[in-house]
């Protein structure tokens, strides 16, 4: 019996699966955000890999992984470490040999790239560095991964989630794993950034069991930032910031090219007095959904504009106006 349980145990370790992946850590000075992103042959990677605090700085911990890296990691940021001294100071503390199997790279509240591949991380393996960010990875098809990351990164333009997500796919498409896919995450914060209230995770997004984890995570992606541009139209509009409001409207509709969205723009148009741009939204949220010509129609029993639940501040002056404006209301129903 004793010897049929040592070959048991011989023949599935008890040690955990190394976390051989591809990823990305950077910083955007613009917005005041961290992010990290990353994609692995392994079963959800957004549990171990991806660290972050808003003003602190952000960790991939990947390799022979040790995942407290990254509370550690952030702790000692916090007080004020450089990426370089914190990287130093988290492989000199590591009590859990073998170290050498290690990657990890760090960015600081500064912007600074401190970034590790240990000897013993299964080859394909490396990293690579620019101003703001690292890309690193193990077991992948080959340097080409990283080199494509960091070129996809440095190209795009907008805000940190795109770069992020180009350099994921970038390094997806040089290669990435050399395994094959099965799970992505993207985890970004900014100081007050997160949805709803008191909340600094712009956003953190998992795809932990899929055959297609890129594709999936920028559908989700897609999703959450429009949810965050159209709480973003609320208060703007609300702080009388319509023009702003309007950019954040097209964001949205963007990202979320529904006919809820679309309206949402029409109305942030109108009010700015731009009825030509107006007119092309309406009837674009007109064809993805018919049923929005109710909103051009005033209640039976009221003069008032139609109540629309969940819109921001002024939604109902706007419908108002547009539906006292027959000229307008006869180029977008010509036929009436």
């Amino acid at each position: 019996m004793k010897r049929i349980l040592w070959l048991l145990f011989a023949a599935f370790p008890l040690w955990a699966a190394d976390v051989n992946t591809f990823s990305i850590v950077a910083y955007d000075p613009a917005n005041g955000d961290w992010g990290v992103t990353v994609a692995s042959r392994y079963f959800s990677v957004g549990a171990v890999v991806p660290w972050a605090e808003a003003g602190v700085g952000a960790i991939a911990t990947q390799a022979n992984v040790n995942v407290g890296y990254g509370p550690r990691g952030l702790e000692l940021l916090r007080q004020g470490l450089t990426a370089k001294q914190v990287l130093d100071k988290l492989l000199a503390e590591d009590q859990f040999p073998p170290t050498d199997g290690r990657q990890v790279a760090i960015v600081d509240r500064n912007g600074n790239i401190a970034a590790y591949t240990g000897p013993a991380a299964q080859k394909w393996a490396g990293d690579k560095q620019g101003k703001t960010w690292s890309a690193q990875g193990n077991i992948l098809a080959g340097p080409q991964v990283v080199e494509a990351m960091g070129k996809a990164f440095e190209a795009t333009q907008g805000e940190l989630a795109e770069k992020l997500f180009a350099a994921l796919k970038a390094g997806d498409e040089a290669g990435g794993d050399s395994r094959g896919k099965q799970s992505a995450s993207m985890l970004i914060v900014r100081k007050g950034g997160g949805r709803n209230i008191n909340n600094d995770r712009y956003l953190y997004l998992n795809v932990d069991d899929n055959p297609q984890p890129i594709p999936e995570l920028r559908r989700l992606l897609d999703l959450n930032l429009g949810v965050l541009y159209q709480e973003k139209v609320g208060r703007l509009r609300s702080a009388g910031k319509d023009r702003e409001a309007r950019d954040a409207a097209a964001k949205l509709a963007h990202y979320v090219p529904t006919a809820n969205s679309y309206m949402t723009l029409g109305l942030m148009d109108y009010n700015l007095g731009d009825k030509p741009a107006a007119l092309a939204d309406f009837r674009k949220a007109l064809e993805l959904d018919p049923n929005m010509r109710q909103r051009f129609q005033p209640p039976a029993n009221s003069a008032a504009a139609p109540a629309t639940p969940g819109g921001p501040t002024g939604r109902g002056q706007a419908y108002r106006a547009i539906l006292e404006d027959g000229d307008f209301l006869k180029q977008l129903f010509p036929k009436n």
